[in-house]
């Protein structure tokens, strides 16, 4: 747990205000609470606490849940209290950069692959012998971190609502991976959020830019002129070799940051690729699961918009593709480049219906599945040696599953029955 002591010292008595109560709430309630702050917690859950203007006045800041509305569609009524009450909203990621100013810092962001970056990352850091910890969006809240050492480095996922809850919070190494449409019913529109992306390369430090398409591309111009920080650009073309967990365009991507942000830190490059090459995969993105009579089963469960899922339909061949759910604006438009390398589809959840039109205008062959257990086993039957059955569903979950984990552990399960 991170020690808010020092913290403490600068309140002046006044209590903070925390609101939302997930994962990362709670954790920022534990670590005040047990510096004796004073904290007044409340959620959407809470209508006994109340964080109206008035109770917001008194507190020193309000730390705010990422996924509370800041801006759009409408920002939340605690957030327009505070905003009255001129009371500081911040997150907790800017909370543990105050109250450690000097920790070493490695930020992660960007549409697709951050939370396979940062594990990866995370990985071979350890691998190389060097002292790291994971949070943020993934994995542990950071006021769960425990106190950062001297020589250690905290690698921190960070998404776009986090970062616009961080005003002063500046990694030292921060790297952007891609920037494609998504949320945009929470930032308004495109230039907000790559606007709230770009964030992350305020202050001084290493900016690492994927240069692979248009925005990034102008957010490392941009960068390179402020002169504020060293810009290194990389590219998923300049990698030259790929790990069974970690293949395709998407991936190599991924690589190429990691490898960046291992040359700054002045890691051997033997290590760094004898690390990236242990790595066996994040769990629901393009995770193998099994092999069957030379049929490779591919988890790809955490693929919820096109962008995401154009890559692994770029990362195989033969592939039958388990796909639907909670469709996103747009369905499957911009796939249509892929359906060469599909040989079947199975239609799952409360898209089949619209999937099923865009197939038939794409001449892609496909079978209705009631279920997730139907595809799995309809797929098995039709596969042959050589093909890859993928569930990547460019879809939410929630129409038939708790989560895109929940989806890709009984993707997992069915598969490991076969």
């Amino acid at each position: 747990m991170i020690d808010c002591s020092a913290f403490a010292e600068s309140l002046n008595g006044k209590p903070v205000a925390v609101f939302g109560l997930g994962v990362s709430g709670q954790a920022t309630v534990r670590a005040l609470e047990a510096a004796g702050i004073k904290v007044i917690a409340a959620d959407d859950e809470t209508p006994d606490v109340i964080l109206d203007e008035e109770t917001l006045a008194s507190c020193a800041c309000l730390i705010l849940s990422p996924g509370v509305p800041l801006y759009h569609p409408a920002p939340h009524p605690v957030v327009t209290a505070a905003r009255a009450a001129g009371t500081e909203i911040i997150c907790d990621i800017e909370l543990f950069g105050r109250i450690y100013p000097n920790a070493k810092t490695i930020g992660i962001t960007g549409t697709n692959g951050k939370s396979t970056s940062a594990v990866l990352l995370h990985h071979v850091l350890q691998e190389c012998g060097v002292i790291s910890q994971l949070g943020g969006n993934i994995g542990r809240a950071v006021m769960d971190l425990n106190a950062p050492t001297e020589d250690e480095v905290i690698v921190l996922e960070l998404s776009s609502y986090q970062l616009d809850l961080c005003p002063t919070f500046s990694p030292d190494i921060s790297v952007l991976l891609n920037i494609t449409p998504d949320h945009l019913d929470r930032h308004g529109s495109m230039d907000n959020y790559v606007s709230s992306k770009a964030h992350i390369f305020e202050g001084p430090g290493t900016a690492v830019i994927a240069t692979d398409d248009g925005f990034t591309k102008a957010i490392a111009a941009t960068t390179q002129s402020k002169g504020a920080r060293e810009v290194m650009c990389v590219s998923a073309k300049d990698i030259n070799f790929e790990t069974r967990a970690l293949c395709g365009a998407h991936n190599k991507q991924n690589i190429a940051a990691v490898m960046a942000v291992a040359n700054v830190l002045e890691l051997g490059e033997g290590k760094v690729r004898a690390a990236i090459e242990s790595f066996p995969g994040l769990p629901h993105r393009q995770f193998l699961v099994r092999e069957i009579d030379g049929v490779i089963f591919i988890n790809d469960s955490k693929a919820t918009n096109v962008e995401a899922t154009s890559k692994a339909l770029a990362a195989f061949d033969d592939i039958y593709w388990i796909v639907g759910g909670q469709a996103k604006e747009g369905g499957l438009n911009g796939l249509e480049s892929y359906v060469t390398r599909i040989t079947h589809a199975f239609l799952i959840g409360q898209s089949s219906g619209s999937f099923a039109s865009w197939l038939t205008q794409n001449d892609v062959d496909f079978t209705m599945c009631d279920s997730l257990e139907h595809a799995v086993k309809a797929a098995h039957t039709l596969a042959q040696s050589g093909a890859t059955v993928l569930l990547s569903p460019v879809c939410a979950s929630w129409d038939q599953f708790k989560s895109f984990e929940d989806r890709g552990e009984q993707f997992a399960v069915l598969v490991n029955a076969l």
